[in-house]
């Protein structure tokens, strides 16, 4: 496995992921979905029309509560805990296929990468 190339393609996720997790993965899915680029076969986890209905709705739920003074401080702090945990989910999906160790790696770089992004 080409760990400069893996690292390529799971370290953006992760700080898009910090940015907004929501948007992150619905943008992923509707790419592999119709096709607009040329993603590794791992990505067709987030193609699923579930995941995309998901991410899509949290998205919106997301937008909105940005608009709402108290409830966009609490939506904050929620999510300073969620954002790494999806920025290293999605950033152990985009690795694909690996050894258990090469996972846990990616997993904390992600995470900590999404977290990076959040906090900023």
């Amino acid at each position: 496995m080409d760990v400069i190339g893996a690292l390529g393609r799971t370290v953006p996720f992760a700080f898009a992921a910090g940015i907004n997790l929501y948007a992150t993965v619905a943008i992923m899915g509707l790419c592999v979905r119709y096709q607009l680029v040329d993603l590794p076969a791992q990505y067709q986890a987030f193609a699923h029309p579930v995941i995309i209905g998901i991410a899509v709705s949290m998205f919106l739920v997301e937008f909105l509560a940005d608009k709402i003074p108290w409830f966009d401080t609490l939506w904050d702090g929620l999510h300073t805990v969620i954002r790494p945990l999806g920025g290293a989910l999605v950033a152990v999906t985009a690795l694909g296929e690996a050894s258990p160790g090469l996972q846990a790696l990616v997993a904390l770089l992600g995470g900590s990468v999404a977290m990076t992004t959040h906090l900023t």
